[in-house]
């Protein structure tokens, strides 16, 4: 499962209705399982299950029967159709709301109906925007463990704001800026490759570690980049009498690392 990460503007949206055939390019172009994006939009979107942030639903109708109209236009065989809907109600847990009027679900349970309209042609990539947006903590915790199991089984492009989220079911990490990719990679590698090193002493900043340091309470904190970087400031720290508090290997968490190539800041 890979997270799709950006700020506002940066075109996380858009990327996504590029790649889902729902916009053409203005340049370049899109390949999903080896076909193009426009010219080949009927077969990208067999391949591919969308849930966009807001999530457009027929509230008129009831669950099983708005799956069923779903599926159909999604190509799904009259005789499939209902071995289609019954596995996707199970798998997104939705057997109890099956006979529901949507309009009368909460809004988890919309987003339930949304995945499982994404998934009942079984795609092979399954792009979620921002789905926990709006649902309550609780809400969120049984969506979001909802998408780590469809992560098992399928491709899944997810984007969202919600940084713990990502870092919590996401194997991989994009993160774009402007436009384009800055970062590409597992959140294990790009953790590795960020890291630094921690520097506690008491007291306030010395001369050179001014324009780098935070406060705390009575005491100076230092993030480097280096361990040749943290020694020199255990160093000068010593030699200025200050009692050095702490020294370690500091692993970036997944805010850090999106603050830092977004906007170059180091204050996460």
């Amino acid at each position: 499962m890979a997270g799709f990460l950006g700020l506002n503007g940066a075109g996380k949206t858009t990327a996504m209705r590029i790649i889902s055939s729902y916009m053409p390019p203005t340049s370049g172009g899109v390949r999903v399982d080896g076909c193009d994006t426009v010219r080949q939009s009927s077969e990208v979107t067999r391949r591919i299950g969308y849930l966009p942030e807001r999530v457009p639903l027929y509230e008129d109708m009831r669950v099983r029967e708005y799956l069923r109209f779903r599926a159909r236009l999604k190509g799904v065989r009259a005789r499939d159709t209902r071995s289609a809907v019954d596995r996707v109600i199970d798998r997104c847990g939705l057997s109890s709301k099956a006979g529901s009027v949507i309009a009368t679900l909460s809004k988890g349970y919309r987003q339930r109906v949304g995945i499982a309209d994404a998934l009942v042609h079984a795609p092979s990539l399954l792009i979620l925007d921002e789905p926990t947006s709006g649902l309550d903590p609780d809400q969120r915790r049984e969506i979001r463990s909802l998408i780590r199991e469809l992560g098992d089984e399928s491709t899944v492009l997810l984007s969202t704001h919600i940084l713990p989220e990502a870092e919590a079911v996401c194997s991989r990490v994009i993160i774009i800026h402007s436009g384009r990719i800055r970062a590409s990679d597992t959140l294990a590698n790009l953790q590795q490759s960020m890291s630094g090193v921690l520097v506690r002493y008491e007291g306030p900043p010395l001369e050179g570690h001014r324009d780098r340091s935070e406060q705390g309470e009575g005491q100076t904190i230092l993030r480097l980049r280096s361990a040749a970087e943290g020694s020199e400031a255990v160093a000068a720290a010593v030699h200025a009498g200050r009692r050095v508090l702490e020294f370690s290997t500091e692993t970036p968490s997944l805010e850090r690392i999106f603050i830092q190539i977004t906007t170059g800041r180091d204050d996460a």
